[in-house]
């Protein structure tokens, strides 16, 4: 009786949680579909009625596909380099050791110390000598050289997880460094680089500051930039505002989705005998 009791205490508190995460979801996909005066008169109730057109709207007024493929470009780029880049350095460092490899290693940490927000004037005067200003490739140097060291710590604890006999075994049967790293290592890391993946993902397709300082142009602006054209001094669009923000969160749901399944599967089960 004791243990049903814990069980449903345990249960409910469970619900409780499902409930407060799930339900602001569920209050933007619903506002969606309201009018502006609903939203207003009838914030936590539900529509009246189910029309795409706010959607139709959003999609024309604020130029919605122009600035979401730019927020994929930007995003996906910069999670590639950051996977790659990283991937490679925590390779090197967790599985050969030299001189300064704890040298190395506490100089990518200290970019977890250290925001970057705090030399955005460094980098503005760099990125303005360098004529990277208005491009994306700006933006992209900047979420790569921010991300990375998150990465690097992320990876370089699960490669000293794995057993350092994959590397010899690959080695006897004739794979040189790199293939080592690409052919036996990378495959078995798919947990890790889902984690780090969804981690920069969010971070950088939510991002606002940045796109404000380096992007001047409209038609270079991501997503935040875009949703800022709702709000007006004196009144904002609130049904277009929550069509954006229901747009904008539907990559990350799917790529949320798509990278879980890494996180439950055996990856090393049965890799070594």
């Amino acid at each position: 009786m004791a243990i049903r009791l814990q069980q449903s205490v345990k249960y409910l508190i469970l619900s409780l949680f499902t409930f407060v995460s799930i339900y602001p979801i569920f209050l933007m996909i619903t506002s969606s579909f309201k009018t502006k005066q609903e939203i207003t008169t009838h914030p936590l109730g539900l529509p009246s009625s189910f029309s795409l057109e706010n959607y139709v709207m959003v999609w024309q007024k604020v130029h919605f596909a122009d600035y979401f493929l730019n927020s994929l470009f930007i995003s996906g780029v910069s999670v590639l380099l950051i996977l790659l880049v990283s991937s490679m350095a925590a390779f090197y460092i967790a599985r050969y050791p030299f001189r300064w490899n704890s040298l190395v290693l506490f100089f990518f940490m200290l970019g977890l110390m250290l925001p970057m927000k705090l030399a955005i004037s460094p980098l503005y005067m760099m990125m303005l000598k360098l004529k990277l200003l208005d491009t994306f490739t700006a933006l992209i140097i900047v979420y790569v050289a921010g991300h990375i060291s998150f990465a690097v710590f992320v990876f370089y604890g699960f490669f000293r997880t794995l057993p350092k006999d994959l590397d010899q075994s690959a080695r006897i049967d004739g794979c040189n460094e790199f293939q080592v790293y690409y052919k036996i290592v990378l495959p078995l890391m798919r947990p890790a680089l889902a984690t780090v993946s969804i981690v920069d993902l969010i971070g950088i397709w939510n991002d606002f500051f940045y796109p404000l300082i380096f992007i001047k142009s409209t038609e270079l602006g991501t997503i935040p930039l875009g949703m800022l054209m709702l709000f007006g001094e004196y009144d904002t669009d609130w049904n277009l505002l929550f069509c954006g923000l229901t747009l904008s969160s539907l990559p990350l749901i799917i790529a949320f989705l798509f990278a879980s399944k890494q996180f439950i599967e055996g990856m090393t089960t049965g890799a070594v005998k």
